[in-house]
């Protein structure tokens, strides 16, 4: 049975950090809410999210159906995945490891996030700019710099080829999503910021060159990057 993931269909968001592990390891998956079918859209997401009949329902998407299990947030779901995937490294201690390096790079797109979005999701960017000036500066001169660097110690620390142990994990594929979308919004600060941190740049490359992810970088599937996702490009907010 294919792995059924279920996230909106118009960003890459949280949903890309799964579909990045899916598509390396070239297993069979749906993206539900992308079907032309009966069986696609929203509509099924959404009554799966308000079930009355589900003790268990996630709180949004992503959310991902393996046969009767349905896990909700992208980094519990690459704790299941990651095993199964041949992407969690080999022993429990880089299973925990991995797991824990995801949950970094997600409190690193959540703090992206919030420079655009600084006092909330129910006001747009144009009600918060001002606060979106201030937060983003903030970020570009400390946050975005602590956290590169720090990847970039644990790569070191690992010889550099990768995150944990010898082999590809799915926290190299979600540090690249990182990366890559940093590119994206804060062009010029991340620029400077990859100055200290090349072992990052160099991951970032090599991901990006790998088979699968290449086709899938090159192919439809592949969402491009707009201002209805975490990361967003406003100039102003660069610097």
């Amino acid at each position: 049975m294919s792995y059924e993931l279920h996230y909106w269909p118009m960003i890459q968001g949280r949903g890309e950090f799964v579909r990045l592990a899916l598509e390396e390891a070239g297993v069979d998956y749906i993206d539900v809410v992308r079907q032309d079918d009966d069986a696609g859209g929203i509509d099924p997401m959404l009554d799966r999210l308000s079930d009355p009949k589900n003790p268990r329902p996630p709180f949004a998407p992503p959310f991902l159906r393996d046969g009767d299990l349905v896990i909700g947030q992208s980094a519990a779901i690459l704790l299941h995945l990651g095993p199964r995937l041949g992407l969690a490294g080999t022993t429990e201690r880089d299973r925990i490891w991995t797991h824990q390096l995801q949950l970094t790079i997600a409190d690193a797109v959540d703090e992206v996030h919030d420079t655009h979005h600084p006092l909330g999701v129910d006001l747009y960017y144009t009600d918060q700019r001002p606060e979106a000036l201030r937060r983003a500066a903030g970020f570009r001169k400390t946050r975005l710099p602590k956290f590169l660097g720090y990847f970039e110690r644990v790569l070191a620390a690992n010889g550099g080829t990768g995150l944990v142990g010898a082999d590809l994990t799915y926290a190299d594929l979600s540090l690249f999503q990182l990366v890559d979308g940093l590119h994206y919004a804060f062009p010029k600060a991340t620029a400077v910021a990859l100055q200290s941190a090349p072992q990052v740049e160099r991951l970032h490359a090599a991901v990006a060159q790998r088979p699968r992810i290449a086709a899938y970088l090159s192919s439809e599937r592949r969402i491009p990057f707009n201002e209805d996702g975490i990361f967003r490009r406003y100039p102003e907010l660069d610097g």
